[in-house]
């Protein structure tokens, strides 16, 4: 090589590994979202694995401890066989709330989904077809949005009667208008897209462009905004069950109305609110994280 010479080294760009990769590599390094994994997994975890994780039936009277004074009743403190004590009525607080994480669990996420079909349904209609279905549609939006959503769920549940699909339902509409609002705008913002101009002009009918073109490109914010929704939605019914529109049947272990039977012995027996209050903030703050998490990753200008 001639003195002087400078070699030029090429360094060859990285390849993309795609928009879903790249963000699940951009979450993988978020650590607020990953310990947001951390609190859905045991979230989740506990909700399926209910029968082998609770050692007892969670409607079951068990006896009070052997040092309790004769004609005693409930509530007992935490020991050995009873980890989170026993409630007024004998019955095992951890297995109550192990069980009441399936039912969180259920609820919140059928709401969502339901939220997020009808909703979705809404917003395609009026994204797509713009003009006067645009305008009626948003309005009903609009003023659904105006309520405060858990006094709407409360009027539902009041209408329908109490129980846990009529709750599903409620947590439901309520979560429909903000996915509704979301794709709307999603399909607004591309509908004079490029792309979509072309398919138009090579004359792509209207349903096939919105279900292979814009739909799928309008669908990150409803992902991210479904996984806060679900944060809000166990906040909702736990919120339903402390308002006494929970499960209809008293020996139901669900974590808002445990937290009602409760309340009258938060100085004697303050475990009885902790642990399903715990229950209920580790849930919603893990889905929040991976909310949060997801919306960072999924935002192109974050892109490296």
């Amino acid at each position: 090589m001639a003195s002087g010479t400078v070699a030029v080294v090429r360094v060859a760009p990285r390849a993309s590994r795609g928009l879903w990769g790249d963000a699940w590599r951009r979450l993988l390094r978020n650590r607020p979202a990953l310990l947001g994994f951390v609190f859905i997994g045991v979230f989740v975890g506990t909700a399926v694995f209910a029968p082998l994780l609770a050692p007892h039936d969670p409607g079951a009277l068990y006896p009070p401890p052997p040092d309790a004074s004769s004609g005693a009743t409930g509530p007992y403190p935490p020991r050995p066989e009873h980890l989170m004590g026993q409630d007024l009525q004998g019955r095992d607080e951890f297995t109550r709330v192990v069980y009441g994480a399936r039912i969180s669990l259920l609820v919140g996420l059928g709401s969502v989904i339901f939220g997020v079909i009808i909703g979705g349904f809404v917003g395609a209609i009026a994204g797509a077809a713009g003009g006067r279905a645009d305008n009626v549609l948003m309005r009903v939006v609009d003023v659904l949005l105006a309520i405060p959503g858990i006094l709407l769920a409360i009027g539902i549940v009041a209408w329908l009667d109490r129980g846990l699909p009529q709750i599903t339902i409620a947590v439901a509409v309520t979560n429909a208008p903000i996915f509704a609002r979301l794709l709307r705008g999603g399909l607004l913002a591309i509908r004079e897209s490029d792309y979509v101009l072309a398919a138009r002009s090579v004359g792509v009918p209207t349903r096939r462009l919105l279900l292979r073109h814009m739909l799928p490109n309008s669908l990150t914010p409803i992902i991210v905004a479904a996984t806060l929704a679900l944060a809000t939605a166990i906040i909702d019914v736990a919120g339903l069950g402390f308002l006494g529109l929970g499960p209809p049947d008293p020996r139901t272990p669900e974590w808002g109305t445990m937290l009602t039977d409760s309340t009258k012995f938060l100085r004697a027996a303050p475990y009885l609110i902790f642990f399903p209050g715990l229950a209920i903030v580790i849930s919603a703050v893990g889905f929040n994280l991976l909310g949060d998490g997801l919306r960072e990753s999924l935002d192109p200008r974050l892109k490296k």
